[in-house]
């Protein structure tokens, strides 16, 4: 138990010489380097850019699909039944109201119309006779110079010829009409197309196939569905808004070019479909060059309102969360990132249009967000927008000249 207890001294007085050694070495160590004295380590301040956040008067509008269909459109039927003689259009050119477009075989009906003509003359020859019969008899009865059923058949018979002569009249009308007919006029003035029929083809009246179609395409209209909800919180926006003008249109084609020229709101639907659960927007767009033809796919710019106090902020400058709601970072009084939560309305261009979240007059972290939290130190200078959107050729390109100087 001896040797124990003195081996067990033997490594505490070891222990505490081997204490004092270490702290003499590190006090010699400072009286000969004294400048090597333990200093805090200062906080990391990140460099940012900033946008100042500002209220601007917004014209809000809803961009929306759409298809284009002709202002008017005529299937072109014949009325009567015959022969195709001639067609005489240019398929896919423009024609006028009243211009021929097909000739039907009229021999047939000038027949028709000479035998109505020849027999309404036989019935008016015949009424001169007639008719001076029945006054003759007329004159005669009142003498007892013939019987009274001589008279009454003299005026019968001028009775039935007054009737022909009525009715040939009528047939001579019906004839003159269907030989008219034959002569297939454009009902409306506009663009035709193809023609489903060539000469020497038979139709029949009003036949299920239309024998060319003609479209008017300026103006022309362009369909836009949209769905209930969406239509009255438009109809919603457009009321507050006490603006004029709001029933214009903007036109975007088919590879995202603007249209030259505004169309103008007409009307919406009044029946929703029960499978889409959306109405039927209709906008009248002129047309001039036939640049829209129809059954076209556009997307149609619709006016909301204005919103005098809108608050529009980059979209660079908005992240989301694990959640995906976004949020942003701004700097506070104290030179420090501080957390935003937002409610986004819209994107307008390159912007979000924000409903609620931020102020104006705070300051937008834009640049510098990477590994950025909220309450570092940042020191914040204003978002120059033109270097920012500088492509990588000219900034290495100006790397080269300074290089060069």
């Amino acid at each position: 138990m001896q040797k124990c207890f003195k081996i067990q001294m033997i490594f505490l007085i070891l222990f505490i010489w081997a204490g004092f050694t270490l702290t003499g070495c590190d006090q010699i160590t400072r009286r000969l380097d004294p400048e090597k004295e333990t200093k805090p380590e200062s906080e990391e301040v990140r460099a940012v850019s900033v946008v100042t956040v500002a209220t601007q008067k917004v014209t809000l509008t809803t961009e929306l699909p759409g298809r284009t269909a002709p202002f008017r459109m005529a299937e072109i039927r014949p009325q009567v039944n015959g022969l195709i003689l001639k067609r005489q259009f240019t398929e896919g050119a423009n024609v006028t109201a009243g211009q021929v477009l097909y000739q039907i075989d009229p021999a047939p009906f000038q027949a028709a119309l000479d035998n109505a003509e020849a027999a309404l003359a036989r019935a008016k020859a015949n009424l001169a006779a007639t008719r001076l019969r029945a006054e003759r008899y007329e004159t005669l009865l009142a003498d007892n110079a013939v019987s009274r059923q001589s008279y009454d058949d003299a005026a019968a018979a001028l009775t039935q010829v007054e009737a022909d002569i009525a009715a040939w009249k009528a047939t001579v009308k019906s004839a003159r009409i269907n030989l008219a007919y034959t002569r297939i006029t454009a009902p409306i003035s506009g663009r035709i197309g193809r023609s489903n029929v060539t000469e020497g083809a038979i139709v029949t009246a009003y036949q299920p196939l239309p024998l060319a179609t003609i479209q008017q395409l300026d103006p022309i209209f362009v369909d836009v569905p949209q769905s209930t909800i969406e239509l009255l919180r438009m109809k919603d926006s457009r009321d507050h808004a006490g603006e004029k003008d709001l029933n214009q249109v903007k036109i975007l084609m088919e590879d995202g070019t603007a249209y030259p020229q505004d169309g103008t709101l007409q009307f919406s639907d009044v029946t929703v479909d029960p499978t889409t659960g959306s109405v039927i927007i209709r906008a009248v767009v002129p047309n001039p060059e036939n640049r829209l033809l129809p059954g076209m796919f556009v997307r149609a710019q619709i006016m909301e309102g204005v919103d005098e106090h809108a608050i529009l902020i980059p979209q660079q400058g908005v992240s989301r969360d694990a959640k995906g709601n976004p949020f942003a970072l701004v700097v506070d009084e104290n030179n420090r990132a501080a957390f935003r939560g937002l409610v986004l309305d819209r994107a307008i261009g390159d912007q979000w249009l924000v409903s609620s979240g931020i102020t104006p007059g705070e300051k937008l972290i834009v640049e510098g967000l990477l590994m950025l939290r909220p309450g570092m130190a940042v020191a914040a200078t204003p978002f120059d927008a033109l270097s920012s959107q500088e492509t990588p050729d000219a900034s290495s390109q100006k790397k080269r000249d300074k290089g060069a100087l």
